[in-house]
């Protein structure tokens, strides 16, 4: 019998990084929420899980950091409420 270490292979490698840095620049999107009918369709394509609904059930970017700008979102909005920052 090998002895295995309980972490894994897995483990000792880092996490992925965006290749985009947010840390001092705009956030990655800009949603116009007058323009917005909160249909959450970005909510729902976004594959980083990025946007939650707000308390009217608007997206907001719950979790910035993971955008990877794969334009899912604002290629998608039916009111084209959603830019990018960056692109």
């Amino acid at each position: 019998m090998t002895d295995a270490s309980p972490a894994g292979p897995s483990a000792s490698k880092p996490a992925a990084k965006n290749k985009y840095d947010y840390t001092n620049g705009p956030p990655p999107l800009s949603i116009n929420m007058a323009w917005c009918k909160a249909c959450n369709i970005c909510i729902a394509l976004c594959p980083k899980q990025v946007f939650e609904p707000d308390r009217d059930g608007k997206p907001i970017q719950a979790r910035a950091e993971d955008c990877n700008q794969c334009t899912i979102c604002w290629v998608h909005c039916p009111d084209l409420a959603i830019t990018s920052n960056y692109k």
